[in-house]
């Protein structure tokens, strides 16, 4: 998404006050309308400011005599850098810790597993279909190139229709999955754009799989190092005493920094600022001044609603550009089929991973610990919008500097743009009668999947949690604690989180802050169990 800011008609170079207030007005008329309509069961934010870009892009392109829809200049490159960072961040900052941890390995068998599965059926598929559609300018690495485009999910309808606290688990797998398929996606981009896939063979396979494995590994840790180099220097220095200001902006800048520098060493920068923000939140956060938590809070939760308002506004814009769809009118039923065929892809590809998956992980948890059909529904459903990611890579892959000279160029563009538009449109305005119908507000304690102890005797302890007692001690009784082999057999899991919180307390606490840990700071905040609500949430 460019910010090379344009006159409404002249040049992009020409910088242009005017352009500047339109866009901001729209992101303000986003706000109000999308608040008139909260309880709207159709419309959502993201819908709200999609239509908005889509009905100033109709009165930009009439009053432009057609030339152009948009007042700013497609720029992918500066979409990953300025605009994506502040969203996955404030994911990770805000995230329910213990409910994402808990289902760790299921969320990375959907969002790793399920995304080369995806990937898989809707390269292999475009591969064979578009050959009936004549359409020859293709090449393989493009046919994959194609399948890690459409493979980067947009769950931002469902999540705003979800609730955290009343579906913990349903909302953690569609986020977390959604987090780990935008990674996965990109590196899969970013691969094929690399390798030589004329030639591919079961080395190169083999090579993928290494090259991911170590940039997960090494995204990923430098997020945490990050995110505790930022506790450490708060806790030992507590710059809140004199300025809440610097405290503030020093999280921030910090938390930028572990995102520029994944993309320096071209590592993804989306798992390293989304660790960050779960390192941050679990220790930065509890050591910083009370009027800095809650500034921290809101504040990268704005900016995060506005990258994200921006991202649909722009779309709804950008879609009506007339240079892209020139070509695409000479031959109207190609370009219909290949949208069509790309969002059928799309539903068979999600929905050859979810259930199946599914299948298997309900086969090692206990019959009332199941994922439901209906969550499995849910979570299909979840995931077959397509935005922004899918757009940015689109640009890349078909198009230099946002524009699309070539037929074949914008063929491809244009179909992406179709299956963005109607997944959004059309799968988002579903989403929240179809989430109401399969789980009813007054089903959920009976419908989801338990995600918290629901028995006293119940000896699951959550990475990360506030629960203080180290013993099963409740209600005066004493309940016998079983051995930690035969813990770690039956409940590897909770065994693994039982053993983190003891490290965690003993070990990371006193060196990095965080919540129960008392600084030895004189004037530094203390962190009392009942201390501020904002606690609630963490």
């Amino acid at each position: 998404m460019g910010i090379r800011l344009g006159s409404f008609f002249t040049d992009a170079d020409e910088v242009s006050i005017d352009a500047i207030t339109l866009f901001v007005a729209l992101l303000c008329a986003c706000i109000v309308i999308g608040h008139l309509l909260e309880e709207n069961r159709w419309f959502n934010e993201s819908i709200t400011s999609l239509f908005i870009g889509l009905g100033t892009g109709v009165v930009i392109l009439l009053t432009s005599s057609g030339r152009k829809s948009h007042i700013l200049e497609f720029d992918e490159q500066l979409f990953f850098i300025y605009l994506l960072p502040p969203i996955i961040f404030n994911a990770g900052f805000q995230v329910k810790k213990k409910q994402f941890f808990q289902n760790f390995m299921i969320i990375m068998s959907f969002g790793a597993v399920g995304t080369l599965i995806s990937f898989a059926i809707v390269a292999l598929g475009a591969s064979q279909l578009f050959k009936k559609l004549d359409i020859g300018f293709l090449e393989m690495g493009d046919y994959l190139a194609i399948g890690a485009i459409l493979s980067a999910t947009d769950s931002v309808c469902t999540l705003q229709v979800l609730n955290q606290n009343e579906t913990p688990l349903l909302y953690s797998l569609v986020f977390g999955e959604g987090v780990v398929n935008d990674a996965m996606s990109v590196v899969l981009f970013n691969a094929i754009q690399k390798f030589d896939v004329s030639h591919v063979n079961s080395g190169i396979v083999w090579q993928f799989l290494g090259n991911f494995m170590t940039l997960f590994i090494s995204s990923t840790s430098l997020g945490i190092s990050i995110g505790l180099l930022s506790a450490f220097i708060i806790k030992k220095l507590y710059i809140g005493r004199h300025s809440t200001d610097r405290e503030v902006a020093l999280m921030a800048l910090m938390a930028y920094l572990s995102y520029v520098m994944a993309e320096l060493f071209n590592w993804s920068g989306i798992l390293t600022v989304f660790f960050c923000g779960i390192v941050m939140s679990h220790y930065t956060w509890h050591s910083v001044d009370k009027s800095s938590r809650v500034t921290t809070k809101h504040g990268f939760a704005t900016l995060s609603f506005i990258a994200e308002v921006f991202i649909f506004v722009y779309v709804g814009m950008d879609a009506l550009d007339m240079e892209k769809w020139r070509f695409v009118s000479k031959s109207p039923a190609k370009s219909i089929g290949l949208s069509s065929v790309l969002l059928g892809l799309v539903l068979l590809g999600r929905a050859a991973f979810v259930f199946p998956l599914s299948f298997l992980i309900n086969l090692t948890k206990r019959s009332d610990d199941k994922i439901g059909f209906k969550q499995q529904v849910t979570i299909w459903w979840a995931g077959l919008m397509r935005g922004a990611v899918s757009m940015a890579l689109a640009y890349n892959k078909f198009a230099k500097s946002g524009h699309t000279q070539l037929p074949g160029n914008a063929i491809m563009i244009t179909s992406t743009i179709t299956v963005v538009l109607f997944s959004t449109l059309v799968f988002g305005m579903l989403t929240k009668p179809l989430v109401r119908w399969l789980l009813p507000l007054s089903g959920h304690s009976s419908s989801m999947v338990p995600s918290e102890p629901s028995s006293p005797k119940s000896l699951t302890i959550p990475l990360l949690g506030n629960v203080q007692d180290s013993e099963a001690n409740i209600g005066g009784r004493n309940i016998p604690r079983p051995t930690s082999l035969r813990m770690l057999l039956s409940t590897p899991t909770h065994t693994v989180h039982m053993y983190w919180r003891k490290f965690d307390n003993a070990f990371m606490r006193p060196v990095f802050g965080g919540r129960g840990f008392v600084p030895d700071i004189p004037g530094s905040p203390t962190e009392m169990s009942n201390e501020s609500p904002l606690n609630s949430i963490r």
